[in-house]
């Protein structure tokens, strides 16, 4: 209720705000509001996506130009151009976002900022966009019965555009796709592992800040009646990237307040600009080493530092127990010979340069196998995996799954087949609760389907309220429901590991590749994890797991292959292994393989 309070007194704000400004003051807020735009698609582009972007000020641009050479030079109407600016943004956003495919990090801001300046080389020195004198007289929008020559009835025309924006930003941020940008954010190869399509996200991520770019550039057209390379400088890029970061980068409202706030402090700064921007750029240093996320995140630390002052740790009293399901009792004995090969493995190979991490690979799983991989450090069993799941491509040798090659399949492809793993260190979308990082996996869509976030948008609320009832079920099955609203950071070592196995689980696998998931547990948790995985057994699903708990291994395994140097030098049932004498040499170096329990109490305290 009190949200809706809020909201409401916003609104009522910004409708009366106009009444009490003079011409020049509703100049500026016109101008913050543009300002404002820019920043929504900056922060969805960089603060929900990650994607390091230097050329918003480009799409901005882009807008504003389109509008202008089409209204003065075409004769096209003011609407119409501004349909055809706005998609010149998009596709701008889709040409500059390419490069993101292939790079990361500050390879990706350094890529985006060259193309942003070759933007301001290219209007500076063109014919038909007035060169360093620009375009003028442009031609404002008109509505039946509205003057929106005055300020302050543009004023309303941006407001709405702004609202629109908002909640358009708000409804992405907190819906599937949403999801999606903030967990390949966080980790993209874990966001690739649970089927995110993370090279569509990416264009994606580019496309929607070129929307708003657009937008924005459209309504500066409008409004100025005048657009020259210098409204587009790097200058006013770091100074919107300076809106973003000083607001909160993650945070809608703090990246709105950043805009408005800073568009005001250089209005008030005007005759003092060199002393400003230096009072810009230290406030970012400081923003980014005191406070990196932004004056919006400011409350929240405070909150956190409140709460766990005196805290010995995170609470892991608050993980339940597993809840098996009805199936639990059918099929938890190895499968019969004639069950169907669904991992077939055929002389895989994969060199590091002069390195030979696997060589000459041969192994098989059946459907409703639970495979063991063992070995000693260093044995390739990790690089199997990263194989198996499209994250490295093998140098030789081939790879079938569920009876298709999978050797040079991107993870995410793999993922959609039905193949889901968990990671030898933990990765966990720490930006996102335990619910949503079960619902990412939940999320079977394919990003393509985004159109209905603009034609069918209630589709996609049916469909995200689905997802967070079976996430909510889920995890009440994994004794995760008390945590739902947890971030994994706050969470025991045992807790997460439970959460990042339900998140597997949660892409309805028919293959899941465990790595070491008994790493770091306890006696009880280790019990725990052999009634999940042989409950997931029971369901028909293939399990591989590597692990370096060999009473586990013993006791829950049908089958135990051994890796050693990257090669295979045993497989079998886990008794005839364990009697291998070289199994023992190479893995033990002694016999006290032969001495491990194999009842179900094996890893107890």
């Amino acid at each position: 209720m009190k949200k809706y309070i809020g909201i409401a007194v916003l609104v009522a704000f910004g409708v009366l705000l106009p009444y009490g400004l003079g011409s020049y003051a509703i100049h500026v807020a016109n101008v913050a509001i543009i300002f404002a735009i820019l920043a929504i698609g900056l922060f969805l582009t960089m603060g929900i996506a990650g994607q390091i972007n230097l050329a918003q000020i480009a799409f901005f641009g882009t807008g504003a130009y389109a509008s202008a050479i089409l209204t003065t030079q075409t004769g096209l109407g003011f609407w119409p151009a501004a349909v055809c600016a706005v998609l010149a943004a998009i596709l701008i956003g889709l040409i500059i976002g390419i490069p993101a495919l292939r790079m990361q990090s500050h390879y990706l801001g350094i890529v985006t900022l060259g193309l942003a300046v070759a933007f301001t080389n290219l209007v500076s020195n063109s014919s038909f966009t007035g060169q360093a004198q620009g375009i003028n007289n442009i031609p404002g929008p008109t509505l039946p019965g509205i003057d929106l020559s005055s300020e302050y009835n543009y004023y309303y025309l941006e407001a709405v555009a702004l609202a629109i924006g908002i909640m358009l930003a708000a409804f992405v941020v907190h819906t599937p796709l949403g999801r999606r940008l903030r967990a390949m954010r966080d980790d993209d190869l874990a966001a690739s592992a649970m089927g995110a399509e993370v090279p569509v996200l990416r264009m994606a991520a580019f496309a929607v800040g070129g929307l708003y770019g657009g937008v924005a550039g459209v309504l500066y057209a409008g409004l100025i009646h005048f657009v020259a390379p210098e409204s587009f400088s790097l200058a006013n890029m770091f100074f919107l990237l300076a809106m973003v970061v000083i607001g909160g980068r993650h945070n809608l409202w703090g990246a709105l307040v950043g805009a408005v706030a800073l568009t005001l402090m250089r209005e008030a700064l005007v005759n003092f600009a060199t002393y400003a921007q230096l009072a810009y750029g230290s406030l970012v240093v400081f923003m980014v080493l005191f406070a990196p996320t932004g004056l919006a995140g400011i409350p929240s630390r405070l909150r956190s530092l409140l709460l766990t002052r005196g805290s010995a740790g995170p609470d892991s009293t608050r993980v339940a127990a597993y809840i098996p399901a009805p199936s639990l009792g059918r099929g938890l004995h190895a499968p019969a010979p004639s069950a169907p090969n669904v991992v077939e493995v055929d002389g895989l190979t994969k060199n590091f340069k002069g390195l030979r991490a696997l060589n000459g690979i041969n192994l098989v799983a059946r459907k409703g196998e639970i495979l063991g991989i063992v070995g000693p450090n260093g044995s390739g069993k990790t690089t199997l995996f990263n194989v198996l799941s499209g994250l490295y491509t093998p140098t030789e040798g081939a790879v079938r799954i569920l009876g298709d090659s999978a050797a040079r399949v991107a993870p995410y492809r793999l993922s959609l087949r039905g193949v889901a793993r968990t990671f030898q260190n933990l990765r966990l979308f720490t930006r996102l609760t335990v619910r949503e990082n079960v619902m990412v996996a939940l999320d079977r869509t394919l990003t393509r389907w985004s159109w209905r976030y603009f034609l069918w948008p209630l589709g996609v609320w049916r469909q995200d309220r689905g997802m967070r009832v079976a996430a909510d079920a889920l995890l009440e099955r994994y004794g995760l429901s008390d945590l739902a609203d947890t971030f994994p950071t706050e969470l025991s070592y045992g807790a997460q590991r439970r959460v990042e196995i339900a998140r597997a689980v949660a892409t309805n696998p028919e293959v899941l590749l465990l790595d070491e998931p008994a790493a770091g547990l306890n006696g009880e948790e280790v019990n725990q994890l052999r009634l999940i995985v042989k409950d997931i057994r029971a369901s028909g699903v293939t399990v591989l797991i590597i692990e370096h708990n060999m009473g586990l291994v013993m006791s829950l395994c049908d089958r135990v292959v051994v890796l050693a140097n990257g090669a295979v030098i045993a497989d079998g049932l886990p008794a005839e292994v364990a009697s291998q004498p070289d199994v023992i040499e190479a893995y033990l170096g002694d016999s006290s393989l032969l001495d491990l329990p194999t009842t179900e109490t094996a890893g107890t305290p």
